[in-house]
């Protein structure tokens, strides 16, 4: 891990003055965590109480991926602290928390022209627009990545002072002494920290710091499921008795509740509606007019909802999203678009210029977030000044967003943030955010804005939809000599940079679904080696608005390839597993991950009746690199798909938190399933078809298969697991229901009937 002076503490963070950070020119943050009484402040990261409470500055949403426990147990370990004095806190938005990796791998949404400069992990460019915005999102796995060294760094800083601090007392060197369990230890002396930590703030870091010679982590295989873990998660206990807040829990005195409801899908304008049938809604306070929305003030929710149902208001709209309109873009995009070519190797035109030997086309409909809980926030207006409660990936986008719904500065807006009840990438979006700062204007009071379910489905933009045609021509025996892929969708990527980065609406944003977009066709570069190699990205606009969902278009791109690779052997009559290890004498440790999954799910080659499919995957964000195998044991009977068992071996190379990772791998599966199995609806007259998170087919708990899942031991730098799961659970369901005696299955959801 290279080591900067970035992070590293000059004497600043003890004393109260600026924090410095380093890019083309230092520049300064105030202190994000400011300490209180009997408190001093190390650097950006963590603060020591006299009482020995050690407080952990986390810049991240926690949405259920374990952030808040992952931050405070690299510091933790660095630090040599005890863990049952660990605690979180929340950081407003600073540059100080700039997530560097994530701008550099957006490049292309802030510089357009130029994102060949800015696109490495540690580019300078990146830095200066991170620091600067400050651009401190949540998302693609980047946590770990853009904040663990600066967490060591900040840790190992602490130390040092602290044992500087020691050994002024007991009269050694600093460097003799060590730290465990919160204390700073020499010999059989002992000092906690919180004895020292006032006299520690009178001494200077080191630089450079001196960093534990193991890096923080676990081995999975000595933390097994069930079995008492060393680091639980700081969250469990609250969420398991209640007491955790997220943003639908925020009380504040004299608030009020509001409802809403949406447009139509496209170009949208509130139009007329009828009051007179609200007499009769106790609670009912005001009605609040937006642009293409109307919302309800009442003193319950209930209240504010029943008056909008009383009213219906009417829409206009123009450009109406529609399954059909969708569909039929998509499809003329694969036949005759322009496309853009995202990658290419060997001499593809050549060797596909004649007849391909298997050709398959594919179907993806858009998809739904059905997170748990719907967009909701908290807002308070006074003097001029507005508070936000709210969960949001973004953090700055969505002060910003406020801001310009009611003309003021930025700097007017201070954002609470809140832990999400799930957000699959849906809090990168902040329509809702923008809606309650108008509403708190106009209702005078604090205003809690809640969407219904049916809101979220009209509102929520979903992933994109796509098609897909994969040709092949392979050698006498079978193998895979050129393919293909041609991938039509809209600019997904782009489109959602227009909302997030220049405040567009929805609807304003779509013209950027015209351009090649190699995020929108990301995974479709397959593990193999195939000599002869082209991916096409051909734009399609479409009359649906898409967003961002976790796994993004390797939820996808995975499902085409491991598909296509397993009709490819089937073809050959050659047994899958050992079809796909012939291709990847480049990639052993991809290999391993095949070999090992086969093993413990007692592979049987994958034959006629069997019920057992494979599919593997990798992933690769800022130089990191992770790599799946999983095998699934499936089979359709008068309940429809029934997924048996799932067993997984993953690569991510050093765990920082065993059952954190192991959870992340569950969820990504069990995601994925909820893909493959549903999770979408069609389209008509710009509203969703379906309204109900009941009726999206998710896995219900009786559906969920047993799930094992290994990990490969390796010392390469931690990559994040949350979404590799997603990536393979569909294909690898795909390839064991056709084992099982199904049709091939070529869309998704796979009980979805193309348009």
């Amino acid at each position: 891990m290279p080591i900067t002076r970035r992070g590293i503490l000059l004497g600043a963070g003890a004393t109260g003055g600026l924090i410095l950070a380093w890019a083309l020119t230092p520049r300064s943050f105030p202190p994000p965590l400011p300490p209180g009484e009997g408190e001093v402040a190390f650097d950006a990261w963590l603060k020591i109480g006299t009482d020995g409470v050690i407080t952990v500055a986390v810049p991240e949403l926690e949405m259920g991926q374990g952030i808040t426990t992952l931050i405070p147990q690299i510091v933790a370990q660095e630090l040599g602290a005890d863990w049952r004095q660990l605690a979180v806190e929340p950081v407003p938005v600073s540059g100080a928390f700039a997530n560097v990796p994530l701008a550099a791998r957006w490049s292309a949404l802030w510089l357009p022209l130029l994102s060949g400069l800015a696109n490495q992990p540690d580019a300078l460019l990146a830095r200066r627009f991170a620091e600067t915005e400050p651009f401190t999102a949540t998302a693609d796995g980047t946590s770990l990545i853009a904040h663990e060294a600066a967490a060591r760094i900040a840790a190992a800083s602490a130390r040092a002072m602290l044992a500087q601090a020691a050994a002024k007392r007991w009269g050694v060197a600093w460097e003799e002494c060590d730290a465990a369990d919160g204390h700073i230890t020499h010999g059989k002396q002992r000092l906690p920290f919180a004895q020292l930590v006032e006299a520690a703030a009178g001494f200077d870091a080191p630089y450079p710091p001196s960093l534990r010679a193991q890096p923080p982590g676990e081995n999975p295989a000595e933390v097994l499921p069930g079995a008492p873990l060393r680091f639980p998660r700081l969250d469990l206990p609250a969420k398991v008795d209640g007491s955790f807040s997220f943003a639908g829990d925020v009380r504040l005195p004299d608030m009020v509740y509001a409802a809403i409801r949406h447009g139509p899908i496209g170009d949208t304008r509130l139009g007329g509606y009828d009051t007179g049938q609200t007499k009769g809604v106790q609670g009912l306070m005001k009605l609040v007019n937006g642009p293409n929305w109307l919302a309800a003030v009442a003193s319950d929710w209930w209240a504010a909802e029943r008056a909008l149902t009383l009213i219906a208001p009417r829409f206009a709209a123009q450009d109406r999203a529609g399954t059909a309109a969708t569909a039929q873009a998509l499809d003329q995009a694969l036949r005759r678009g322009r496309a853009s070519r995202i990658a290419e190797t060997g001499d593809p035109d050549n060797w596909l210029s004649s007849k391909f030997e298997h050709v398959a086309h594919y179907w993806v409909a858009p998809a739904l977030h059905a997170t748990l809980e719907t967009a909701t926030a908290t807002a308070r207006l006074t003097g001029g000044k507005l508070e936000l409660w709210a969960a949001t990936q973004a953090p700055q986008a969505a002060r910003r967003a406020a801001a310009a719904a009611l003309d003021i500065a930025v700097e007017n807006v201070v954002l609470y943030p809140m832990p999400a009840g799930g957000s699959f990438d849906r809090r990168l979006e902040h329509d809702h955010i923008a809606e309650v700062a108008l509403i708190a204007r106009q209702a005078g009071k604090p205003v809690q804005l809640i969407w219904s379910r049916w809101q979220e489905h009209v509102a929520g933009l979903p992933r994109t939809p796509a098609r897909a045609v994969l040709a092949a021509r392979t050698a006498p025996d079978g193998t895979l000599v050129a393919l293909k892929v041609r991938i039509a969708a809209p600019a997904s990527f782009h489109e959602f940079g227009e909302r997030l980065l220049h405040g567009k609406t929805p609807h304003a944003a779509r013209h950027a679904q015209v351009q090649g977009d190699a995020m929108t066709v990301e995974g479709a570069v397959p593990p193999y080696a195939i000599p002869h190699l082209v991916v096409e990205h051909v734009p399609a606009a479409i009359p649906l608005p898409t967003a961002r969902m976790r796994g993004n278009a390797h939820g996808y791109t995975c499902f085409f390839i491991e598909t296509f690779i397993d009709e490819l052997a089937a073809r050959a009559r050659r047994e899958p597993l050992s079809y796909r290890i012939a291709m990847l004498g480049h990639d052993i440790r991809l290999a391993t991950c095949l070999q090992r999954a086969a093993t413990l799910a007692e592979w049987n080659g994958g034959a006629s009746g069997s019920g057992q499919g494979l599919a593997c995957h990798q992933m690769t964000i800022a130089g990191r690199t992770g790599r799946i195998a999983l095998v699934a044991n499936a089979r359709q009977d008068e309940r429809g798909i029934r997924t048996d068992k799932l067993t997984a071996v993953v690569d991510i190379g050093r765990v920082v938190n065993a059952d954190i990772a192991r959870q992340q791998i569950e969820g990504g599966l069990l995601f994925g399933l909820g893909l493959a199995r549903g999770c979408s609806t069609a389209y008509a007259d710009g509203l969703p078809l379906t309204g109900r998170l009941g009726a999206l087919g998710l896995p219900l708990l009786a559906d969920c298969p047993d799930i094992e899942v290994d990990f490969i031991e390796s010392t390469d730098e931690p990559f994040d697991p949350g979404e590799l799961g997603v990536a393979v659970a569909a294909p690898a369901l795909a390839n064991a229901l056709f084992a099982a005696g199904s049709t091939r299955l070529r869309n998704l959801p796979l009980t979805a009937v193309p348009a």
